[in-house]
């Protein structure tokens, strides 16, 4: 059950450019696996599919190094930091859940612009930046759930190209939070690896399809509703 749990939760997020940390959380807290587990098995995960998803919007000419840049340099330290700092449980809980409402909301609403993208001041980026890397690396996420909607709300870039910049943001921020987490890596489960075969294939077909094919709307809505279940466990179960 839990792998094909996590092929879908690849395959939705990766199509939106997205590692899928949040969901596989949210998998992982509907089958009560303690958090010591849950946070590095999540960014392992979201190091492969982040990494299919950058490469394919990439190609597909969707990313912007101009706009990227500035959130990385301060994201990736801060991400190290997060990782390396293990909160009490409830604490962690209740956090889990809040950044999983915040996921719910971010994968149910539909985000247009019809202006022209407008580049943001380069200490807005640093600070944003840090920001998120911080929390990516508390709670176990690469960041996308809030740099996607951050770029889109702003008027910072156009859709597939923020699914491209959060792809590899993603990636850079899930690979610092494990390298200050390393030690709760080795008390990652035996059979991770058909998990993590599992999020590979559900990554190639998502980032494949939301770069090249489709808006997964009501597919994503649906998934918002399964975080949003799994927040409520979190924070009052």
């Amino acid at each position: 059950m839990i792998i094909a749990a996590i092929f879908v939760v690849a395959l939705l997020y990766s199509s939106v450019g997205h590692g899928g940390a949040s969901g596989y959380l949210a998998v992982m807290a509907f089958l009560s696996v303690a958090p010591t587990v849950t946070r590095p098995t999540a960014l392992v995960l979201n190091v492969f599919v982040a990494s299919i998803g950058a490469i394919q919007f990439y190609r597909a000419g969707y990313f912007s190094w101009k706009l990227f840049w500035p959130f990385a340099v301060t994201s990736i330290p801060f991400a190290f930091l997060g990782g390396m700092i293990t909160l009490p449980i409830s604490v962690y809980r209740i956090l889990l859940g809040l950044v999983l409402l915040f996921a719910a909301f971010r994968l149910a609403w539909s985000f247009s612009r019809d202006a022209d993208p407008v580049t943001p001041k380069i200490w807005i980026a640093l600070i944003c930046g840090a920001a998120m890397g911080l929390l990516s690396g508390l709670v176990g996420v690469g960041g996308g759930i809030f740099l996607t909607p951050l770029l889109l709300l702003m008027n910072w870039s156009e859709t597939k190209t923020a699914a491209g910049i959060s792809a590899l943001f993603i990636l850079v921020n899930s690979a610092a939070g494990l390298l200050g987490n390393y030690r709760q890596v080795s008390v990652l489960p035996a059979d991770v690896w058909f998990w993590i075969t599992a999020a590979i294939a559900g990554g190639i077909v998502g980032s494949l399809l939301g770069s090249r094919k489709f808006e997964s709307l009501m597919l994503r809505r649906v998934l918002a509703a399964v975080l949003l279940f799994a927040a409520v466990k979190l924070i009052f179960v």
